[in-house]
């Protein structure tokens, strides 16, 4: 195995799902955010994440969150009109005890009633949670 290859395998970046070539928007970027990760995500998707201001559709999204950003729903719907169905988004709140902090029952409410899919929730960093939420694929016919 390549040293790529390892890194790429421990990268949070890649844990997280993002892919090399995705456009991935960020919003609630501040001067707390986690700078390791954002250039992780950087390093794999090949490029520097776009600002709130990018006027096309993105693959995925970086949502920084905290408890006095507003309302976490509100956040939410906003961010899925930035993605592609089925894109993702990575909200990222700071962990217990940090100024902040947003509650895991506030995130699944807000996610529940953006219409999101938790898929998975990761530490990103010291500061940092992440919860990796879908949005719902357009539907397919069975017949």
């Amino acid at each position: 195995m390549s040293a790529t290859a390892d890194h790429a395998e421990t990268s949070p970046a890649v844990r997280l799902g993002f892919q090399p070539e995705q456009v991935v928007q960020e919003i609630g970027y501040d001067d707390d955010v986690d700078q390791e990760l954002r250039e992780a995500i950087e390093e794999v998707v090949g490029s520097e994440l776009v600002d709130e201001d990018y006027d096309d559709v993105a693959d995925a999204v970086v949502l920084w969150f905290r408890d006095e950003d507003g309302d976490l729903t509100d956040a939410l719907v906003d961010a899925t009109t930035y993605i592609e169905e089925g894109g993702s988004i990575l909200l990222l709140t700071p962990k217990t005890g940090r100024d902040g902090y947003v509650e895991p029952s506030d995130i699944s409410e807000a996610a529940t009633t953006a219409g999101l899919s938790a898929s998975k929730s990761v530490s990103v960093g010291k500061d940092w949670s992440g919860s990796r939420l879908v949005t719902p694929k357009a539907a397919k016919s069975k017949k």
